[in-house]
């Protein structure tokens, strides 16, 4: 029989620091779709007391132009109050939670796990755009 092992360094289960990691989907308006379902970017934020703040912003290869909508809000800069108010808007731009993938080893592979997903289960799902 097999003794359980302890935590390896670097396991999650030694970071706590993954606790505070916050990711969102940036959404745009999908015409095809009449919605904001587009995925554009993933946002990932560490929001740990005391740390030094990190941001990444994963962008979804090939949408360029319709990203940039995103790209002005974000260059106002990233707070938790501006967060709450993008959740709380209806309209050509949304912002979505999303969970902290399983096996991340830091914030920026996490949003990279996201990304993954969204181009290889969501984006493929979704229908042509119209006009592009």
């Amino acid at each position: 029989m097999s003794t359980p092992t302890s935590p390896q360094p670097g396991t999650p289960e030694e970071r706590p620091a993954a606790a505070a990691w916050q990711l969102w989907i940036l959404m745009v308006w999908h015409p095809a779709v009449g919605m904001a379902v587009d995925p554009v970017a993933v946002l990932a934020l560490d929001t740990a007391p005391g740390a030094d703040p990190a941001q990444y912003t994963v962008w979804v290869p090939l949408v360029y132009d319709e990203a940039n909508p995103w790209r002005e809000r974000l260059a106002e800069g990233v707070s938790p109050e501006r967060i709450a108010r993008w959740e709380s808007e209806a309209g050509a731009c949304q912002i979505a939670p999303a969970a902290v993938p399983e096996g991340a080893v830091d914030l920026r592979h996490a949003a990279d796990l996201v990304l993954d997903e969204l181009l290889g289960e969501v984006i493929p799902a979704l229908p042509p755009r119209t006009g592009a």
